[in-house]
């Protein structure tokens, strides 16, 4: 096999769960071949450049094989090679957006009631203690 269906082959490549979420993405404009957008139906072939939009990520990846069917993840793996640019940019993405974190948001899940009424008392003690 030598060629498929863009949105086949993004669906077997594993980059959407379903390949009407493939489908809709190609329509989208969030998948260019070549530079290019193309309609689902478009036929990607070995050697291709596909970038594509997920999200907050940008990936820019070679075609390196061809599937029409959804297969384990590392035979999926095996049908393209994402570009050194394209890693490079997903680190430095990465990268910001856990610096971009709000403060608190690793601390974990709310307290509990019992958890937080403690809380409250240690609060309460210190101050009693600063004055």
């Amino acid at each position: 096999m030598e060629l498929a269906r863009a949105d086949k082959w993004l669906w077997a490549a594993r980059f959407f769960k379903t390949r009407s979420a493939a489908t809709d993405a190609v329509l989208g404009g969030r998948v260019r071949v070549n530079g290019e957008r193309v309609k689902p139906s478009k036929e990607v072939h070995v050697g291709d450049t596909v970038e594509l939009t997920t999200g907050a990520l940008h990936r820019t990846v070679v075609v390196t094989g061809i599937a029409d069917k959804r297969g384990s993840a590392t035979v999926a793996a095996t049908l393209y090679t994402e570009t050194p640019e394209s890693i490079e940019r997903g680190e430095r993405d990465r990268l910001q957006r856990r610096l971009a974190q709000p403060l608190g948001a690793d601390l974990g899940e709310r307290p509990t009631k019992q958890a937080r009424r403690r809380l409250d008392a240690l609060r309460r003690a210190q101050r009693r203690d600063l004055s």
